[in-house]
């Protein structure tokens, strides 16, 4: 799996539908080319789910993102956010009742 597919999965809960779209199942709704690491929208759609679970976003700069103590840098804000999410999301524990 690559960094936005754990992403997806282990963090937003998705299922891989087809090659190209995700299906958020929370929402009954499908996304086409998710692509957080270079659409800021979809960065932000990561940043909502992990302040839902607990998860405290800050902001430094426009290239560092801290999610609590779990930070990361890109060269841009959407990589950064990406970055610090795939950390937490390869390296931390998931509990069950997120995915």
């Amino acid at each position: 799996m690559n960094k936005v597919e754990i992403i997806a999965r282990r963090i937003l809960g998705w299922r891989l539908n087809r090659w190209d779209r995700w299906y958020d199942n929370e929402k009954g709704i499908f996304i086409y080319g998710f692509q957080p690491g270079e659409n800021i929208d979809h960065a932000m759609i990561i940043v909502r789910k992990l302040e839902k679970l607990g998860f405290t976003y800050t902001a430094k700069g426009t290239s560092k993102v801290c999610f609590n103590d779990i930070c990361s840098t890109g060269n841009t804000l959407a990589q950064a956010i990406t970055n610090a999410a795939y950390e937490i999301a390869d390296n931390t524990s998931v509990p069950d009742e997120w995915l």
